[in-house]
C-alpha cells in the first residue's frame, strides 16, 4: 500500500499502473486533469463520457485501483476517491517517413506510464457528504447491482398490487328500450293495420256504390225507352 499525501495529510492508497501505453503524456494529463480528487463514481461517470480515446485506457486503470483496494484492504468502492493520478513519458519509436527528392521525415511515436492511486475519505469527509446529499434531497449513490436490485423489487410490488377497474361511464351509454316502449311500438303497429283495414272496406264500399249507381242509372233509362216506344205505338 502507497502512502498519498493529500493536502497535509499522509493517508495510505492503493494504486495501479497502466505502463508503455500508446499515447503521448500531454493528451493523458488533459483528462487526468478532469477526475484528480473526484470521487470514484464521479470519476467513472467522467471517463465513461469522454469523447478522447485516452478516457478508455484511464477508466480501466481507475478500475483496477479499486479493485485492488477492495480485495486488498476490503475497503467500499463507494468510500474512495482519486488521491492522485499522473502520467510519465515512457520511450518514444522512432520512425521514418519518404519525402521528396530522397530525404525522410523522422517521425516520434510517443508512449506513456499512467499512475492512478485511490485513498478513502475519512469519517469526517463522510459524515459531510451524506449531509450534503441530504440537503439536495438525494442519498448516497449506490452500485449499479444495488440500483438493479431495487429497480426489480419495485416493478415486483407494482406487479402484484391489483389494478381497480376503472367505473364505467353511464352518462354516455345509450338507454334501452323498456318493456312499455316495446308494448307502445307494437300497439302503434296494429293501429296501423286497422286504419289501413277501414280505408280497403271504405274503398270496397265506395266501389259497391258506384256499382249500384250504375244499376239503376241503366234500369231508369231502359224505363223511358219503353215508355217512347209505347207513345209511338199509341
Amino acid at each position: 500500500m502507497a502512502a498519498v499525501t493529500v493536502g497535509r495529510e499522509a493517508r495510505p492508497g492503493n494504486r495501479a499502473v497502466a505502463k508503455y501505453v500508446r499515447s503521448s503524456a500531454f493528451k493523458a494529463r488533459e483528462v487526468l486533469d478532469l477526475v484528480r480528487g473526484k470521487s470514484y463514481t464521479e470519476a467513472r461517470e467522467i471517463l465513461q463520457f469522454s469523447e478522447r480515446r485516452i478516457s478508455n485506457t484511464i477508466a480501466k486503470c481507475l478500475d483496477s485501483a479499486v479493485a485492488n483496494a477492495e480485495h486488498n484492504d476490503e475497503l467500499d468502492g463507494d468510500e474512495l476517491f482519486v488521491a492522485a493520478c499522473y502520467a510519465d513519458e515512457g520511450p518514444t519509436l522512432k520512425r521514418w517517413r519518404p519525402r521528396a527528392r530522397g530525404r525522410a521525415t523522422r517521425i516520434r511515436k510517443r508512449t506513456c506510464h499512467i499512475t492512478v492511486v485511490v485513498a478513502r475519505y475519512t469519517d469526517d469527509e463522510l459524515t459531510a457528504i451524506e449531509a450534503r446529499l441530504a440537503l439536495k434531497g438525494t442519498g448516497r449513490r449506490s452500485s449499479a447491482a444495488e440500483a438493479r436490485r431495487r429497480r426489480v423489487a419495485a416493478s415486483r410490488e407494482r406487479d402484484a398490487v391489483p389494478t381497480e377497474e376503472p367505473a364505467e361511464e353511464t352518462e354516455n351509454q345509450e338507454p334501452t328500450p323498456s318493456s312499455d316502449g316495446e308494448e307502445t311500438s307494437e300497439q302503434a303497429g296494429a293501429t296501423e293495420a286497422e286504419n289501413d283495414e277501414a280505408d280497403d272496406q271504405d274503398s270496397r264500399d265506395g266501389h259497391e256504390a258506384d256499382e249500384i249507381a250504375d244499376r239503376h242509372g241503366s234500369d231508369s233509362h231502359e224505363e223511358e225507352l219503353e215508355k217512347e216506344e209505347k207513345e209511338k205505338e199509341a
